[in-house]
């Protein structure tokens, strides 16, 4: 049974950091990509961030590239996306989410991942 956890949500003043980690367990083959998602209050959930478990290639949106990095761990099967200089629209529920991505999808739209976490919490506030 496939499983995504994340972990390291929770309260941070603007321009903090936090690091949120994705724990994958269960996977026969592995997966080909994870990818970070967030949805903050009233808006759809956006993709944010991915990394290719095949090349280590990171993808990041223009609203977070500068500010966050992704990183994988193969060998423990977890993905982490450091957070700095975070503002209080970072504020959103973060979920990881793997999948194999078939050609001429998106890193960033969810129809490209097949498994997801629960998510955890990020607020960003004075």
């Amino acid at each position: 049974q496939v499983q995504l956890v994340e972990s390291g949500g929770g309260s941070v003043q603007p321009g903090g950091s936090l690091t949120l980690s994705c724990t994958t367990s269960g996977f026969t083959l592995g997966p080909k990509f994870i990818g970070w998602f967030r949805q903050a209050p009233g808006k759809e959930r956006e993709g944010i961030s991915s990394i290719s478990y095949v090349n280590g290639k990171t993808y990041y949106r223009d609203s977070v590239k500068g500010r966050f990095t992704i990183s994988r761990d193969s060998a423990e099967g977890t993905v982490h996306l450091q957070m700095n200089s975070l503002k209080p629209e970072d504020t959103a529920i973060y979920y990881c989410a793997a999948g194999v991505l078939p050609r001429g999808t998106s890193v960033y739209s969810e129809q490209s991942y097949d498994y997801w976490g629960q998510g955890t919490q990020v607020t960003v506030s004075s």
